[in-house]
C-alpha cells in the first residue's frame, strides 16, 4: 500500500470511489456527482494537497484539503475530505492518507485542519478521534439528504 500525490490519470478512479458514496450514503450531504473534469480541476488547483492510496495499481482512497472559509484571516485553517473504497476500510489506508495530508499541511504552515462529518457517520467520527481530532460542535439538522435532516459534526486538529 502506497500513498502518493494524485495525478490527472487518477480522476476516473477517484470518481469511482466518491460517486457511490454520494449516491448511496449519508457520509456526504451533497447529491451532486463528481465528474472527471471537476476532479482534474481540484487536483490541479490544490498544488500537491491531494493524495491517493493505492495497492497493486488500484486506488483504495483519497484525501485532500482546501480553504475552510474565504478571507486572509482563515489562510492557515483548512478543511479536508477523505474517502475510501468499502474494501479498503480498516486496513490502514485512511491513517496513511491522513498522515500524508497532515505532513503536507504542516509544510504549508497550516495551523488547524477541520472535518465536517455527517452525524449519520459514526465510523467517520471514530476514525477522526483515532487520528487525533477533537469534536468541537454538533450542528443539529443542517444537512438535508434522502428526505431527512441530518446533524453535522465538526472536528478539529491543531497541527504542531
Amino acid at each position: 500500500m502506497i500513498v502518493r500525490s494524485a495525478v490527472c490519470a487518477d480522476a476516473k478512479a477517484i470518481c469511482d470511489i466518491w460517486n457511490p458514496l454520494i449516491e448511496n450514503t449519508a457520509t456526504t450531504f451533497t447529491s451532486d456527482l463528481k465528474t472527471e473534469q471537476s476532479i482534474l480541476s481540484d487536483i490541479k488547483a490544490r498544488a500537491g494537497a491531494f493524495f491517493v492510496c493505492e495497492e497493486a495499481d488500484r486506488l483504495l482512497g483519497f484525501a485532500t484539503y482546501f480553504p475552510f472559509r474565504g478571507g486572509p484571516g482563515y489562510a492557515h485553517t483548512k478543511e479536508h475530505s477523505i474517502n475510501l473504497s468499502p474494501d479498503a476500510r480498516g486496513r490502514g489506508a485512511g491513517q496513511a492518507l491522513m498522515a500524508a495530508l497532515e505532513a503536507h499541511a504542516k509544510q504549508a504552515q497550516v495551523h488547524s485542519i477541520w472535518a465536517g462529518i455527517s452525524g449519520e457517520n459514526p465510523s467517520g467520527v471514530a476514525f477522526h478521534k483515532k487520528v487525533g481530532f477533537t469534536e468541537i460542535a454538533r450542528l443539529p439538522e443542517v444537512g438535508y439528504k434522502f428526505d431527512r435532516w441530518m446533524d453535522l459534526v465538526l472536528m478539529q486538529k491543531i497541527l504542531r
